[in-house]
């Protein structure tokens, strides 16, 4: 008996192809693949979004279909309804599996960044030299600068306490800090962003 073309199948007609496949007749498998391969492929792309990741679940759901045929039950739905939904369920689960991966990866990634070896002598080395770099700049301003700035970020004092602490007006401290600082920019080569 010839079945009719797949993609105009009734729905008892493609129940009672997947039903007859249960026995497993390769032969009678080609029908079911030709009507319900289209079904799966649907629903896997409606997910996916990737023509490509949605052929490779539908071939997947198509495995599984020809190994559990036996386990399809028509009076609990149909035969497209059935694949729809295996289809649906592959493809979530091909979406957490690559979010799970991409994860992973990322995971990995930060610790291997994270835990880059360090080289204590060379960091040493370096914060001395930035340091004797700050402090030779910090020589080269002028007396009330040089006053005005170490008071200000090594004591942590504002504007005002620090003109309170020295003895001058607001204006004359908040001039020298920033006439200050633009000097240890240039000795520093430090450039304005």
């Amino acid at each position: 008996m010839a079945s009719p073309p797949a993609r105009t199948a009734s729905r008892d007609a493609v129940d009672a192809l997947l039903t007859a496949c249960a026995g497993g007749d390769p032969t009678s498998f080609t029908p079911v693949y030709d009507a319900l391969g289209p079904v799966a492929y649907g629903a896997s792309l409606g997910v996916l979004r990737d023509p490509d990741h949605a052929a490779e679940v539908t071939q997947e759901v198509m495995v599984e279909v020809w190994q559990t045929a036996a386990r399809f039950d028509a009076a609990r739905g149909s035969a497209r309804t059935w694949v729809a939904t295996l289809a649906r369920r592959r493809a979530v689960d091909r979406v957490r599996s690559e979010q799970s991966r991409r994860n992973r990866d990322q995971r990995d990634t930060d610790l291997r960044m994270g835990e880059a070896p360090l080289d204590v002598v060379v960091e040493d080395v370096e914060r001395n030299l930035e340091g004797s770099a700050v402090r030779r700049c910090i020589e080269g301003l002028t007396p009330t600068q040089r006053e005005a700035v170490v008071v200000a970020y090594y004591g942590g004092l504002t504007y005002r306490e620090v003109a309170e602490q020295l003895g001058a007006a607001l204006p004359t401290v908040k001039s020298r800090i920033r006439d200050g600082l633009g000097r240890l920019r240039e000795c520093l080569g430090v450039r304005r962003g």
